[in-house]
């Protein structure tokens, strides 16, 4: 989630509200210094290294790292004659990447008529991540989108009681489940596998991917599909729930301490954009 995602404090749909007197404009957007070395791979060549890079926050967007024209090989950009209108930050003028032979078409841009109160932006690209061959944070290659400092995932052991049902049969019954707590999620309840009945569980087809847990990997309950998930490899910040399962309220019966969960709203993932790429595909050739 973060600040402008999901259900966050800038997202049109956010869950909380902010306590002043008069109405805030329905777009908001947020701009801030990364204080973190990053950097952008294309064609076997870093073509962008900044420790001055600044993210943009705005709704309904994972945040977007912009890079100072200086810390951008000049060669790499081919300006093209494609302008597109921002709806709050004016024209934006898109580039083609060019680099060892390879050239990706509009997989970058520059907001090119800020107003006053955006330009900590001028000047500064932005690069499509789903065009790039990675981007990277010092040496470590950060996937799906730029890391955003205001998600945070808390995980929590519980002595409640979860049970799982589907058409009358008892899947699951943990007395031990733990709860993941997830920026602009409702809390989602994972189960050892232990306290499954595992032939319940038939694996389904398809992937998707965190980039803040990793890899999932889906199960049919009966005639309920892709009604349970896991993550069998978890990211170590996330190690508690490894190979543990989750369980859709929507499509099977859960209760907790006999009061059944339902699935609350805006909880989807939007996985594509131009700015992002939620594919399980990048996770598989990094």
């Amino acid at each position: 989630m973060g600040l402008s995602w999901q259900q966050g404090p800038l997202s049109t749909t956010r869950l909380g509200r902010f306590l002043v007197p008069d109405p805030l404009p329905e777009r908001m957007l947020f701009a801030e210094r990364l204080r973190r070395r990053m950097r952008v791979r294309f064609a076997d060549e870093w073509i962008a290294d900044s420790e001055d890079v600044v993210l943009l926050h705005e709704p309904g967007r994972y945040p977007v790292a912009y890079f100072p024209r200086a810390d951008v090989l000049p060669e790499v950009l081919v300006a093209g004659d494609h302008v597109t209108r921002h709806k709050d930050l004016g024209d934006t003028a898109w580039f083609a990447v060019r680099a060892g032979g390879r050239t990706a078409e509009r997989a970058a841009w520059e907001l090119v008529s800020l107003p006053e109160h955006a330009s900590e932006l001028r000047g500064r690209i932005a690069f499509a991540w789903r065009a790039m061959d990675g981007f990277y944070e010092e040496d470590e290659r950060i996937l799906g989108h730029a890391a955003d400092a205001y998600h945070r995932i808390d995980i929590r052991d519980t002595s409640r009681i979860l049970e799982v049902r589907s058409q009358g049969r008892l899947v699951a019954r943990s007395e031990h489940p733990v709860v993941l707590y997830e920026s602009g999620f409702a809390p989602r309840w994972y189960v050892p596998r232990a306290d499954i009945d595992e032939t319940a569980l038939t694996p389904a087809q398809g992937r998707t991917f965190c980039p803040y847990k990793g890899l999932a990997d889906y199960y049919d309950i009966g005639d309920a599909r892709k009604a349970a998930w896991s993550y069998r490899d978890a990211y170590t910040e996330v190690g508690r729930v490894n190979g543990l399962v989750s369980f859709e309220p929507d499509k099977v019966e859960v209760t907790l301490d006999g009061k059944r969960l339902e699935l609350e709203p805006g909880q989807q993932v939007v996985p594509h954009g131009v700015d992002r790429g939620l594919d399980a595909d990048e996770v598989r050739a990094r």
